[in-house]
Order: C-alpha cells, then sequence, then structure tokens
C-alpha cells in the first residue's frame, strides 16, 4: 500500500465507499474505518499502519 488510491481500495474490500464532499472530513471518516477494521481484526498490523502514515500525509498535504 503505496497511495490513497491504495487505502480507498482496501476500504472497498469490505464495501466501505465513503465521499461526502469535504476532503478533510473524507479522511477524518476514512482513517476512523481503517481504524474499525484493525479492532475487529479483518487487517493486519501493517495494512493498518500503512493506511494512518498515508492518511496522515494526505491530511498535511492539505492543511
Amino acid at each position: 500500500m503505496k497511495t490513497m488510491y491504495d487505502v480507498l481500495q482496501l476500504l472497498k474490500r469490505f464495501g466501505t465507499f465513503i465521499y461526502t464532499g469535504n476532503k478533510i472530513a473524507d479522511l477524518e471518516l476514512i482513517q476512523e474505518e481503517v481504524r474499525e477494521l484493525y479492532e475487529q481484526k479483518l487487517i493486519d498490523v501493517n495494512e493498518f499502519k500503512n493506511a494512518i502514515i498515508i492518511i496522515r500525509a494526505e491530511h498535511n498535504k492539505l492543511q
């Protein structure tokens, strides 16, 4: 997983699509969904860490 597209594809695997029209709000919702997947043991720790790093980097770009 290297890009935001990869993170969205991860969520898509579990039937989650997020689009509110507000990019920052989208990133916050995406981060919560990734955290939920990890807490429910649906993704492993490496996928979780990589996704969080990518989401935070994207969030920093927007600010």
